[in-house]
């Protein structure tokens, strides 16, 4: 029998977190939330995921900050997707150079989501 699958979501709007641990608590997921970089790394030290949804607009922070934070510890999370609103080139290239394995750009339809989050942990 498979371990049930720990998801990361990384996102400063409650609504996004909370529609996402929704989603994947229902198709057999365990869920953890941050809202912050700093409340990302400490998730990702004291129960690391399997998979981290990461959006790289955190208010005020950078999220691909998560990523450098973890790597200077040592502590890398084994998949990082990066979601994001900007479209272009430069910031699916940035994200791709901090290490995230997929770039969604919101709002990610429901089906391709689950599809990149599966097709990462293998289901």
């Amino acid at each position: 029998m498979h371990a049930i699958p720990h998801l990361l979501l990384v996102d400063d709007s409650p609504l996004v977190t909370g529609a996402l641990a929704v989603l994947f608590e229902e198709t057999g997921h365990r869920v953890s939330v941050a809202g912050r970089v700093a409340d990302a790394v400490a998730g990702c030290t004291a129960d690391a995921p399997d998979l981290m949804l990461l959006d790289v607009s955190l208010g005020d922070e950078e999220g691909l900050a998560v990523l450098e934070t973890l790597r200077a510890a040592g502590l890398t999370p084994p998949r990082t997707v990066a979601m994001t609103g900007h479209d272009d080139a430069a910031t699916r290239d940035r994200c791709l150079a901090a290490g995230c394995a997929a770039v969604l750009v919101k709002p990610v339809p429901t089906r391709e989501l689950l599809r990149v989050v599966d097709g990462l942990l293998g289901g």
